[in-house]
């Protein structure tokens, strides 16, 4: 039986001085014997962490305990071994790159569709309001090439800063439908949300990404795998590693 509790988590949240939220982190990450990678910047935080399943917990709930992180969700998934060769906490200039210091989802998000009402408006063929659903896949055309949602578009961005400028170009691709963006566990989709909004679309972010959508939903809909960024390289719908 698979022993490691693998998560995912992020949060848009005002830290003041990440810096000196990194020394804590690292401190208590590496005590509790976890590997994986901890990013902090002024707009929140983002973290792939990997270890037995009680110190996992608790180290999450003790980062819920501050009251700038009580929200914060974990997508989870099991592996036989350790996934990560080391424990990495870094300051950056954003969690997620986009280059665009106006979009801020900590000061207001985009809406968001639940797993299960997207199965239900793909299941329908439609939303609930009878418009056409587009779904928009937000992630790099590699990881996108690992697999996707059946029929979703994909711009073959190379990088994420490159997706404000895609999104302006392919505005009539996309106007007048319902817009669903996704990702792996939802960071880059709740920036993408943003931008399509200020561009005139509805645009709606899949809570939770393509992980969330797995642990709810399974596999309907998705054609392929996902890929993640540790060395188990890419899971299943059941959240098992392929690889």
């Amino acid at each position: 039986m698979a022993s490691v509790l693998n998560v995912s988590a992020y949060l848009f949240t005002h830290i003041a001085d990440p810096a000196a939220l990194r020394d804590v982190l690292r401190e208590r990450a590496e005590g509790a014997g976890l590997k994986g990678t901890i990013l902090l910047a002024e707009e929140g935080v983002n973290l792939f962490l990997a270890g037995a399943e009680s110190t996992v917990r608790e180290f999450l709930d003790d980062l819920r305990a501050d009251a700038r992180f009580a929200a914060l969700t974990a997508k989870e998934s099991w592996s036989d071994g350790q996934p990560f060769g080391r424990m990495l906490v870094k300051v950056k200039r954003e969690i997620i790159r986009m280059d665009r210091p106006t979009i801020r989802p900590a000061d207001e998000r985009a809406p968001s569709v639940t797993p299960g009402d997207l199965r239900r408006w793909l299941d329908q063929g439609h939303d609930d309001s009878g418009r056409e659903v587009v779904l928009l896949d937000t992630r790099n055309a590699f990881e996108v090439d690992y697999g996707t949602f059946a029929g979703a578009v994909d711009w073959r961005i190379e990088r994420f800063t490159q997706f404000p400028d895609a999104a302006a170009a392919h505005h009539d691709q996309l106007a007048g439908k319902t817009v669903v963006s996704f990702c792996t566990g939802g960071i880059r989709c709740e920036k993408a949300a943003i931008v399509l909004r200020e561009e005139g679309v509805d645009a709606y972010q899949l809570e939770g990404g393509i992980l969330g959508y797995f642990e709810r939903e399974g596999g309907a809909h998705w054609n392929g795998e996902c890929f993640v960024f540790d060395e188990r390289e890419s899971l299943a719908p059941d959240l098992s590693a392929r690889r």
